[in-house]
């Protein structure tokens, strides 16, 4: 037992939250070791997620203001895709983030560690990099995130059936793509690929795309994007996915009421992208070498501190559940570093925006009407449509709507959305 090494604080993955609280750790004085598998802090959010996203998106909405802007008298010639310098920019703005996050870690004195983590109990970790060692620790933060659903008939993922981070690497632009699932991922990819060139259909179990936004908001955005997909199939369910001949053979059926019904149909698309919801990170962390608990769905349980029913083991970001947002993992690992530092402090979920990164964007914060419903509380909604704002007119982007939901009896107000170009910088307004 000579050999096993005492840590003060050990945070466990360095997506936004992970590294988060280790700064926040490393500033109120506390010894901090990070781990994670990558050779620089980011997470999924940095180097998978959020920013190749985001940079993605931002060519997607260059190119569409370019294709727009002849209506206002302004002519450019056909906006033409070179996937490779996409890719390298891409690349770029991945590297420029994740190596400037890792001199903030020097510059710290965190001691990073490239590599994996797993509990072997309530106070130990193994933590496997270029040695594999035995670590003792004080306090433990886990971040870890979460990874894609892979569907059931899907073996392993490849260059045609794709996941959403798959996707990001642009290996190709397929001619025809098929994309699971019409939540945020699902939509923002749509949004990217079709920029791209391809030509995109999608499929929805549910009736509706993006199911837990404001109905007002998401028609708004319906209504500027009838052209986005080729084919759609809502109620819908894929059954299979088959790779033949450099094509992907899709099977799906008509599906209400939790069950199949109708005959099974097939279409051919070049690639397929499936965006089928996220499942925590968990699988290899030994939670139960720990005694740490987790709810039906897999997700840790913690409290308000983020404290985990282990006292001195910590849970942030999207491992514990809720809206899986950086930004809300990034002030979850505030909290639970305050915490250890022995500080007062509590997480505070009520105005916590969320914007999807389509085009145009929609972006939410504090409570919906159906969760005004829900709670009983009275309340009137109050809309602004764009198309009476002179700036939004006068950008050409009439095409926007901002929703305030306001309690009767306060004047409070509890909520707000917006749908148009901007939406997820001026959110912040609301909140």
């Amino acid at each position: 037992m000579d050999n096993i090494k005492e840590h003060e604080l050990v945070v466990i993955g360095a997506g936004p939250g992970g590294y988060r609280a280790a700064f926040m750790a490393a500033d109120l004085g506390l010894q901090v070791t990070l781990i994670d598998a990558q050779p620089n802090p980011g997470g999924v959010c940095l180097y998978r997620g959020c920013i190749p996203t985001k940079a993605l998106l931002h060519l997607a909405r260059v190119k569409e203001e370019a294709m727009k802007a002849s209506a206002w008298g302004l002519t450019f010639q056909e906006p033409v895709i070179e996937r490779e310098k996409v890719k390298a920019w891409k690349e770029g703005v991945i590297k420029q983030l994740t190596g400037g996050l890792g001199q903030l870690t020097k510059a710290r004195k965190i001691n990073y560690i490239q590599g994996w983590a797993k509990f072997t109990g309530p106070n130990t970790l193994l933590v496997k990099s270029k040695e594999t060692e035995v670590f003792r620790f004080k306090q433990a933060i886990i971040a870890t995130g979460v990874t894609p659903v892979k569907l059931p008939f899907v073996k392993e993922y490849t260059d045609r059936i794709m996941n959403a981070e798959i996707a990001l690497e642009l290996k190709t632009i397929p001619e025809k793509l098929l994309v699971i699932g019409g939540g945020y991922i699902g939509m923002e990819s749509a949004t990217i690929y079709r920029a791209l060139g391809s030509e995109v259909s999608l499929v929805e179990v549910l009736s509706i795309v993006m199911p837990t936004m404001d109905k007002e908001l998401t028609a708004v955005y319906l209504k500027q994007n009838k052209d986005l997909f080729k084919e759609q199939f809502f109620e819908t369910r894929v059954t299979s996915l088959e790779e033949h001949d450099g094509k992907v053979i899709a099977t799906m059926g008509a599906f209400k009421n939790n069950q199949l019904t109708g005959d099974p149909f097939t279409r051919e698309y070049d690639a397929v992208l499936i965006s089928a919801g996220m499942k925590p990170d968990t699988s290899a962390l030994g939670l139960e070498e720990a005694g740490v608990e987790i709810d039906g769905s897999g997700f840790i349980r913690i409290n308000e501190e983020s404290r985990t029913n282990v006292p001195h083991i910590f849970a942030i970001g999207d491992v514990t559940g809720g809206a899986l947002l950086a930004h809300k993992a990034s002030y979850q690992g505030r909290i639970a570093a305050e915490v250890i530092a022995g500080k007062k402090a509590a997480f505070d979920a009520r105005a916590i925006p969320a914007v999807v990164y389509t085009d145009p964007e929609i972006a939410v914060a504090g409570l919906s009407e159906q969760e005004c419903q829900d709670q009983g509380i009275a309340y009137r909604s109050v809309k602004f449509p764009w198309a009476a704002s002179g700036r939004a007119v006068a950008n050409g982007d009439p095409a926007g709507l901002t929703k305030l939901i306001i309690e009767e009896d306060t004047d409070r107000i509890l909520g707000a959305g917006i749908v148009g170009k901007g939406a997820g910088d001026l959110i912040s307004e609301a909140v």
